[in-house]
């Protein structure tokens, strides 16, 4: 009692509007920016894994999902170094710092200039950008984590204990800015990526991406330091999480060392810490562990909704985003979960949960988690029948063990090409309809010509039909083997006319290509483009093209072209990989399923835990509800790596069937939970405690007054002999 006085005299008054703390301000802006900061660096992550970084599919979703995890696992470290050391003011301080140079570390190791780079764009050395991102996103990791539950309850802080209506506003407007930062940053890094940057090369800027979510870092860094003279700071109280731990481990180790003995058994294996812990701590460990127990199944529902940010976001870069008036990058579609949270959460709450109220069914908070669980796993069968669309759309590209071919006839009149088994005519300054798809050497014969063409395998290739001096010529030029990068389109110029001619393909200047010969690909995102043609004198000719996400064409400057008002005439285009065709509208279903699965398992989640923690150790089941997060994106590396699927749909449908199986298992652990009153089992162990302490000072009084009588007795006993003596001395 005399400490919480004591801690109460210690507590500033801090300045207020409104009946609210100005401190909570400066909170509520840190969090909005380091929100922004989080989530604008976490949308085009994977993204940067595959393009600049060059790794695959599976390697990019494994280190995304690692970072993730280790987010989610180190806001224990955290919570452990402000109880227990720090305090949260600190802690917060001093992790930012830490959080600021990871975000700037990664922005850094971003930069393709910082090495020699490759005529693709891809820096040389490329162990030192992959080395500087690790670190950073290390950094980011131990910094966001272990300020996660440090922020909101630093805030819940600055509140008296009769401003309990303010403190519960002060909550919605975190919840609401945390959204706020994560909406507008996954609208604006997208589009901070699209834009090209570069001192040597010209390439997506993911420096810029990077950068300005350290900046906003820094950012909310400072602003929270500048209220620093406001804030009421309370001093580490010691960790209840390690008392938890303490109380656990010493009742697995007693239960252990007596294991062979003749003790009596007890009720629960916690009731073995009652040789040294009191019996409300057990009581509150009890209920904790009940609770953690329902969690086991949990973290199987986030090892699915994380994967917004890695396969989803994959899945996108293979769809068309032209939605009439506005075109959706791959990476801002994660913006519609944000946007229907906004939605929903307000629906759910004031719509849908009061008519089910009416309606008189029991859906209690654990009943509410299984239906979340259940929407997640229909969100990834929607997810997978989405991919069966998308892959009738895309091209086959070959195998290791075969090759693929494709003609095109630059000759001004027809000719008849035999390759291997196939067999067709070929019009001037036109392309064969399909790749032809051979397995070894093949014999090539145009018209009386005949060549024997031999080709590496898993490749694909153009051979072009020129006219020489001794008559047809093939010349074999290498093709790409899978869709363009990011829904951009991949162009390049073939040179059929007599001189050589320089081409700028969008933005890049490919320089002078000779003829008979094949520029390289220059990337173009969707929409109106241009090309420009010179001459050595400087004469210009611009070919418009309107171009979809992430197809593939080569321009054919027919023999015919001529610098003139219908230049463009002398130049065909021929198609080489179909434009993405299947809308990223049709992934709305499966963000809304997920979405809509998010607010009723996360949401309750929290109201469920924090109804059945007791009240000291609520922080602790904060504590475990992140690590389900953490586990769940474990489970998506364990499943990747160890399904080892061909097709993405049937790795869909089977984190759909794992889902599935949880849920059932979840339901049958819910119908077995009883509910409790927290608040009614402290209050019966610390009138229980109470009594047994009023009991013991019972005992001692008595006691003490049966000493105390058994001493006056002796002195009694003392004074009578002594007064017996002295009369006996009188007498003598």
């Amino acid at each position: 009692m005399a400490e919480k006085e004591e801690l109460k005299k210690s507590r500033k008054k801090s300045p207020g509007v409104c009946g609210y703390p100005i401190s909570i301000f400066f909170i509520v802006i840190n969090e909005f920016c380091e929100r922004f900061s989080y989530y604008g660096m976490r949308a085009v992550l994977v993204l940067y894994f595959k393009y600049f970084l060059r790794w695959d599919d599976d390697f990019a979703t494994t280190i995304y999902h690692t970072f993730v995890a280790l987010c989610y696992l180190t806001p224990i470290l955290g919570a452990i170094i402000a109880d227990s050391w720090l305090g949260k003011f600190k802690t917060i301080v001093y992790l930012s710092i830490v959080y600021t140079l990871g975000q700037v570390v990664l922005a850094v190791s971003a930069i393709h200039d910082i090495t020699d780079t490759n005529r693709d764009g891809t820096p040389d050395n490329l162990n030192l950008h992959i080395a500087l991102s690790m670190v950073g996103l290390l950094l980011i990791a131990l910094g966001t984590g272990g300020i996660k539950p440090c922020v909101a309850a630093f805030g819940g802080d600055q509140f008296d204990d009769d401003q309990e209506k303010q403190r519960g506003t002060f909550f919605s407007i975190f919840y609401l800015s945390i959204n706020a930062g994560s909406l507008l940053s996954t609208i604006i890094t997208p589009i901070l990526r699209g834009q090209e940057c570069g001192i040597y090369t010209q390439q997506q800027c993911y420096p810029l991406a990077f950068g300005v979510p350290a900046a906003l870092m820094a950012v909310a860094l400072i602003v929270f330091i500048v209220g620093s003279g406001m804030y009421n700071k309370t001093a580490p109280q010691g960790n209840v999480m390690v008392k938890f731990c303490k109380c656990i481990g010493f009742a697995i180790k007693n239960r252990f060392r007596h294991r062979s003995s003749q003790y009596p058994k007890r009720e629960h294996w916690m009731d073995w810490a009652d040789e040294k812990y009191d019996k409300l701590l057990i009581a509150q460990v009890k209920m904790v562990l009940k609770v953690l127990f329902l969690y086991i199944p949990l973290p199987m529902f986030w090892a699915l909704f994380d994967q917004q940010g890695s396969r989803w976001t994959l899945q996108a870069t293979t769809m068309d985003g032209n939605f009439g008036a506005l075109t959706i990058q791959p990476d801002q579609m994660q913006t519609v979960n944000p946007i229907l949270i906004l939605i929903l959460v307000p629906i759910m709450d004031s719509i849908v949960y009061p008519l089910i109220s009416k309606c008189k069914l029991n859906f209690t908070p654990l009943r509410r988690i299984t239906v979340g669980m259940f929407f997640a796993a229909l969100a990834f069968v929607a997810a997978g029948v989405v991919q069966l669309q998308i892959d009738k759309t895309l091209p086959k590209f070959p195998s290791t063990d075969e090759m693929q071919v494709k003609f095109i006839n630059v000759v001004d009149r027809d000719v008849q090409v035999q390759a291997g088994e196939y067999n067709f005519p070929l019009k001037p300054f036109s392309a064969s309809e399909n790749y032809e798809t051979f397995t070894d050497s093949f014999t090539l014969t145009l018209d009386s010509s005949v060549s024997t063409v031999s080709l590496p395998k898993g490749t694909r290739n153009t051979i072009t039909i020129v006219q020489q001096a001794g008559g047809l010529m093939p010349i074999n030029f290498e093709d790409i083997t899978e869709k363009p990068e990011q829904g951009a389109n991949a162009i390049r110029f073939f040179n059929g006319f007599g001189s050589s001619l320089n081409v700028t393909i969008g933005d890049k200047e490919i320089g002078y290509i000779v003829p008979n010969n094949m520029s390289e690909y220059g990337s173009v995102p969707r929409g109106s483009a241009k090309y420009q043609i010179k001459n050595q004198a400087g004469v210009e000719c611009v070919i418009p093209q309107e171009l979809g996400f992430g197809s593939s064409y080569t321009m054919l400057i027919l023999p015919t072209f001529n610098f003139g008002p219908n230049c463009s005439d002398g130049v065909h285009q021929i198609l080489d990989i179909e434009p993405n065709s299947f809308s990223m509208a049709w992934q709305i279903p499966q963000y809304f399923l997920l979405t809509a699965g998010e607010v009723v398992f996360s949401v309750t989640g929290l109201e469920f835990s924090y109804s059945q923690a007791p009240s000291n150790m609520k922080s602790v089941l904060q504590a475990g509800w992140l690590l389900t997060v953490a586990f769940g994106n474990i489970i998506v590396l364990i499943v990747a790596e160890a399904a080892t699927l061909e097709d993405q749909w049937a790795e869909y449908i089977l984190f759909a069937a794992l889902l599935i199986l949880v849920c059932i298992i979840f339901a049958i652990m819910a119908y077995f939970y009883t509910y409790i009153d927290p608040a009614k089992i402290e209050a019966h162990f610390a009138n229980k405690e109470h009594d047994e302490k009023k009991k013991r000072k019972s005992l001692e009084m008595v006691k003490k007054d049966s000493f105390q009588h058994q001493d006056d007795d002796k002195k009694s006993s003392d004074s009578s002999s002594d007064e017996e003596e002295e009369s006996k001395q009188s007498r003598m």
